[in-house]
């Protein structure tokens, strides 16, 4: 866990405060100025850390240790501080060229969220934990991206910013960094795959239609003969259809010449011709 050292601050501030106006009131006048030059000095010292921020002390150039937020002190000219954002950052990974596995160059860009988990590495380990962190993903980015085919690329975008985001985490966590997430934003292939994309997605359609159109006439074919067979058994259902088909054709406006024959005569003609046979 990081060392806070707020408390032996605040110590070495009324220490001092408390030195410099007792001089001022009690002591003789060497004393008293400088008593005055002191407490200027005390007061000087006086720094405000927001609470989204952590402070990273140094004294004659040495970590000292960490400083929570609120109203802090620190001794000028012997002492510094770093503040640190401990808010989460959305950096863009700017737009890199890459070659998939399948040979095809395409531009991706990106977004990277992180936070600072540990002040202390963030400002010790690493001499510029955003620049290095943004660095990082761009070589990540492109070796990920091309170890897989353009198709890949383009239906797992979740799944890719989550193998970008494991493989940079495991690096940045030695600077005091955790990787919230990787996203990537725009991929840009060339003209010429465009077309080719949109054509493979016309077959795929078509394909798609066919299989349907293929399988709606073979159920349609299945009802048929199931149809057919419940009509043979029962006769008049038959005439029951032949009846509601006349009337389904008597609706339209157009002319018509029907000849109708009773399938009683129908049935007598089959019955002779299998006589003759």
């Amino acid at each position: 866990m990081p060392k806070y050292t707020n408390s032996r601050q605040y110590a070495i501030f009324w220490t001092l405060l408390a030195g410099s106006i007792l001089g001022l009131v009690l002591g003789s006048v060497p004393l008293k100025v400088l008593s005055f030059f002191v407490l200027v000095y005390d007061l000087a010292g006086i720094r405000v850390i927001y609470e989204y921020e952590r402070g990273v002390l140094f004294t004659l150039g040495k970590f000292s240790g960490l400083l929570n937020p609120g109203i802090v002190w620190i001794a000028p000219a012997i002492q510094s501080i770093r503040k640190v954002d401990l808010r989460v950052r959305a950096v863009d990974i700017p737009e890199q060229e890459v070659v998939t596995r399948d040979n095809v160059s395409i531009k991706v860009n990106g977004v990277v969220f992180f936070k600072v988990e540990d002040p202390e590495k963030a400002i010790l380990n690493v001499e510029n934990y955003r620049r290095a962190t943004i660095l990082y993903a761009q070589t990540v980015l492109r070796d990920v991206i091309g170890s897989h085919d353009l198709d890949e690329v383009l239906q797992k975008r979740e799944q890719i910013g989550e193998i970008i985001r494991k493989i940079v985490d495991e690096i940045s966590n030695e600077w005091g960094i955790r990787i919230v997430s990787v996203k990537l934003q725009d991929i840009i292939i060339p003209e010429n795959m465009k077309s080719i994309i949109a054509r493979q997605a016309e077959a795929e359609r078509e394909k798609r239609s066919n299989i349907i159109k293929s399988e709606g006439e073979l159920i349609a074919a299945q009802n048929l003969v199931k149809a057919a067979e419940m009509m043979s058994k029962a006769p008049a259902a038959l005439t029951l259809r032949v009846l509601h088909t006349l009337s389904d054709i008597s609706k339209d406006p157009n002319q018509k010449v029907l000849l109708i024959l009773p399938i009683e005569l129908l049935e007598f003609l089959k019955r002779e011709k299998s006589e003759h046979k």
